[in-house]
């Protein structure tokens, strides 16, 4: 599914992008657009810290996995496959309660430590993905983009384990993601999924805010180990 060519991103008016954007929404596929719809709603869930979260990422993930692969982002169809594991493990993870019927699973800040592991593990996805995505565009994926699937991926690898986790960094990596990724399905023409993109930026920033407000006062300074 592609509709757009590397000369259309060259110098030209608002008027042209507009109209590619137009067309682009209008060829958007049943299974792209339910994709959105329901990564869009995974995402509103796990701002809410609603186990339906995993659920519709599911069935989100699981779609992508197949429409990254037809459309040579191969970096971000090994992320939405990730994506789907972990949804699992998450699903559990969120759905454990105690005695009382409360989550086991409580939001909580990350230490300074955990924060500098999760940079070093960033650039080893990244240079990892990156080398993997260069082979494959010479001998598989011409129309592939390593540098902008890698970051894209490598962002989203950790933030998907974060958020399983219930961590407050989680969502920076997302809005990391989200940014990278709105040109990169554009270019692709995934229209409707760059608008995805942008729709969950916005939740991104406003899902650190709410589980920053969920933490309690006395745990919101990160130890620094």
């Amino acid at each position: 599914m592609r509709y757009f060519s590397n000369d259309n991103f060259s110098p030209h008016s608002m008027q042209t992008i507009l109209e590619q954007f137009w067309q682009g929404l209008l060829a958007t596929s049943l299974l792209e657009a339910v994709a959105v719809c329901t990564g869009i709603l995974s995402v509103y869930f796990s701002r809410k810290l609603m186990v339906w979260v995993y659920p519709t990422g599911l069935v989100s993930t699981i779609i992508y996995t197949y429409l990254c692969w037809k459309g040579h982002l191969l970096g971000e169809a090994s992320v939405n496959l990730y994506y789907t594991v972990m949804s699992l493990y998450g699903w559990y993870l969120w759905s454990q309660k105690n005695l009382a019927q409360a989550p086991v699973l409580q939001v909580t800040m990350d230490t300074n430590k955990a924060i500098v592991y999760q940079l070093l593990a960033f650039v080893a996805i990244y240079l990892l993905l990156f080398g993997a995505l260069q082979f494959f565009q010479q001998y598989f994926a011409p129309e592939a983009i390593p540098w902008a699937d890698a970051a894209a991926s490598a962002s989203a690898y950790i933030g998907m384990y974060l958020m399983a986790k219930k961590k407050i960094m989680s969502w920076f990596w997302w809005i990391i993601t989200n940014a990278i990724s709105i040109p990169l399905y554009f270019v692709k023409g995934y229209v409707f999924t760059s608008v995805q993109f942008m729709v969950l930026l916005v939740l991104a920033v406003l899902g650190a805010q709410a589980w920053y407000q969920a933490v309690p006062s006395t745990r919101k300074k990160a130890p620094l180990d």
